[in-house]
């Protein structure tokens, strides 16, 4: 038996030279065929012989195949060549594969359950001799093997495997005086597996990640101002922003344009207030403002009135020469007597010359 092992072993080894690249796992139905020898057990008294399979199967994981498969041999034997015993059957068959990446070729080992039909011929002393048996029994396999891939469309399988035949009803090794209850077989063979259909189309690529926008590219407020700079996010529409994104506390301040007595024309240190105020309002383009003229106490409050605008229409046209769009500025509007900032007369009903200075004045009030 010895002998025959190391045969067997020795023809699987050839097979081994026609492996291939490492397996993917591809799960399509294949069909298997082999052939190879089938080293009898010498209790059985018969002759070693060539089996062929033929088979079914499909890998259930990235490194696990099942398949089922059938096989038949026809030994003859020793003595009596003339008698006839053959055997086919059918097994379940788990291999494990050792698949690796940039390997050519994937071993593996096997385990297999089976159901095994013996045919067999026997001398008796009558006239109807030979007599037959034919008896099934439960089959056992493991075994080792290598694999090629599927990337050349067919795969190559060489494989070694012993099987155990539970076989307890033979009747020729009786007859010799040898009572078995089971046999022992060395299967050597090389086949191949044919995948069906087309290979499996390889998985898209997944769809990159959406890149979440920068807090540079984004500007929730609408303020011109990105988020990342942003300190204020809630400024609202129509309000001054700075580089900081918050709200500008812009104040145009106009004191000193005050006016001579019953006078609309503008001193020459008004005219200096003035010109800063034309390069405030050019800095922040979205500024809007009114153009306001008021008066002291003294005159009518018709006299009055027609002053203020008059002193309103001074600023108002010097902005405008200057640079500053008519559409920001409300106006002129003249509000005669009726806005002091200050007496126009002391306590004790006076006259207060300094008070009434500073109510011929103009403004110009911030409209957002």
């Amino acid at each position: 038996m010895n002998k025959k092992i190391l045969t067997a072993a020795l023809l699987g080894s050839l097979a081994f030279a026609q492996a291939a690249s490492a397996q993917e796992f591809d799960d399509r139905w294949y069909l298997t065929g082999s052939a190879g020898f089938n080293f009898q057990d010498s209790d059985r008294l018969t002759n070693d012989a060539p089996f062929v399979t033929l088979g079914l199967g499909k890998f259930i994981s990235p490194t696990w195949s099942l398949d089922g498969e059938l096989n038949y041999q026809n030994p003859n034997f020793d003595a009596n060549q003339d008698l006839n015993w053959s055997q086919y059957g059918i097994s379940l068959d788990l291999r494990r594969h050792f698949i690796q990446e940039g390997r050519g070729w994937n071993p593996y080992i096997l385990m297999g359950l089976g159901y095994q039909k013996a045919e067999e011929e026997y001398v008796i002393n009558s006239p109807a001799s030979p007599a037959q048996r034919e008896d099934g029994n439960l089959a056992a396999k493991v075994g080792v093997g290598l694999q090629t891939t599927f990337d050349k469309r067919v795969a190559v399988r060489a494989e070694l495997a012993y099987r155990a035949d539970f076989d307890d009803t033979s009747v020729n090794p009786t007859l010799a005086g040898n009572e078995e209850d089971w046999f022992g077989d060395v299967l050597a063979s090389v086949g191949v597996v044919i995948p069906l259909g087309p290979a499996p189309a390889a998985a898209p690529a997944p769809a990159p990640a959406p890149v979440a926008p920068s807090c540079a590219d984004l500007d929730d407020d609408g303020d011109g101002v990105n988020n990342c700079d942003d300190r204020c996010p809630d400024s609202q529409p129509g309000q001054t922003i700075g580089p900081d994104g918050c709200p500008v506390p812009v104040s145009i301040d106009l004191k000193g344009v005050n006016f001579d007595f019953d006078k609309a024309t503008l001193r020459p240190d008004a005219v200096a207030i003035l010109g800063e105020a034309a390069e405030i309002l050019k800095r922040y383009p979205d500024l809007r403002v009114e153009v306001a003229g008021h008066t002291d106490s003294k005159g009518t409050d018709e006299y009055n009135q027609k002053l203020s605008e008059r002193r309103a229409t001074a600023v108002y046209n010097y902005l405008q020469q200057n640079g500053v769009d008519a559409s920001r500025m409300v106006g002129p509007i003249g509000y005669g007597e009726s806005r002091p900032i200050a007496p126009n007369t002391n306590e004790d009903g006076s006259d207060n010359p300094e008070g009434r200075a500073k109510n011929r004045r103009t403004e110009l009030n911030v409209q957002n």
